[in-house]
């Protein structure tokens, strides 16, 4: 585009403070450049700038022309950058960080898939089960199973993540199918430490209850193995204990009460104007991977909304 050219040439001449510094910077003669100037001011029908042999002047309409044109370029120039970084082949070490259970079950089987599709890559994968500082800690992403509250981070939804309460055939053989969320109170129930107050929504909308159990342990894992095993009453991620409710090694219990909180699993990652190729590719992969109904809530009997979209 001719205009656009001017216009570069115009801030070139201005940033640069004379015809010939802008000249040499650009690889045009002061002739020519100077040509270029007289152009688009008779094309705008008034004078940008005021011409010394040795150096320029904005005019009053020149400098206001001038803040809107760097504007102008800034914004051609970061749609280009854009285009360019989704366009770049994804190469490096990306750095994620995610929940202990969740990556073992979800996103190791997987990785071989992902890293044969981008052999530039290099990942580094830690797994921890609190919330990491991935700004201060150097993460390039964190997949994390939570109700996100606003912060400086951009959290993108991957999936849902539906929570019932469950319990095995021969704990409820023993001690007796609940009917009401009172009647947890007389059975042994099981959670990780500082999860004993459930938050569900059911028929009479949301409740808290606070429920008691003797097994105390800090691992999500310890809980899940020992709910398949008979000793309680859980609540649980689909995600966590899918394999077992469709084996029949578990049965969802209370079917009418779901966790209250809007709860999903998110990629999340430091705001940035640009997203780097490496994290973009990841974050889709996970995203098609897993989906709106992802595929260990396919063939369950949930009798739970789909929730939409939720914003981080």
């Amino acid at each position: 585009m001719t205009e656009l050219t001017d216009m570069e040439i115009f801030a070139h001449v201005v940033t640069a403070g004379s015809m010939s510094a802008a000249g040499r910077e650009m690889g045009l003669s002061p002739a020519v450049i100077s040509k270029r100037i007289r152009r688009l001011e008779e094309r705008l029908g008034s004078r940008l700038l005021q011409r010394t042999t040795r150096q320029i002047a904005l005019t009053e309409e020149g400098q206001g022309y001038y803040e809107r044109v760097i504007a102008i370029l800034a914004s051609i120039e970061e749609a280009e950058a854009f285009v360019a970084r989704r366009n770049e082949s994804p190469r490096g070490t990306l750095r994620v960080t995610a929940p202990t259970s969740f990556a073992r079950m979800h996103i190791a089987p997987y990785l071989g898939r992902f890293l044969e599709q981008y052999p530039d890559l290099t990942l580094n994968l830690m797994l921890s089960d609190t919330f990491v500082d991935i700004v201060g800690e150097g993460f390039d992403l964190a997949i994390r199973i939570a109700a996100l509250e606003n912060s400086s981070l951009i959290a993108r939804r991957l999936a849902p993540n539906h929570r019932v309460i469950c319990a095995s055939p021969a704990y409820l053989a023993r001690a007796g199918r609940p009917r009401s969320l009172a009647d947890l109170a007389h059975h042994n129930c099981l959670f990780a430490s500082h999860q004993d107050l459930w938050q569900l929504e059911g028929p009479e909308g949301p409740t808290a209850i606070r429920v008691a159990g003797k097994l105390q342990t800090n691992s999500s894992e310890v809980v899940r193995e020992t709910v398949i095993a008979g000793l309680g009453i859980a609540l649980r991620s689909t995600w966590d204990v899918g394999p077992a409710l469709k084996s029949g090694q578990l049965e969802i219990v209370l079917p009418q009460y779901r966790e209250s909180r809007r709860v999903a699993v998110y990629a999340v990652y430091p705001s940035r104007r640009f997203l780097p190729a490496k994290v973009r590719v990841f974050i889709d992969f996970l995203a098609d991977l897993y989906g709106p109904e992802p595929y260990w809530d396919k063939g369950l009997a949930l009798g739970l909304r789909q929730d939409g979209e939720v914003a981080a």
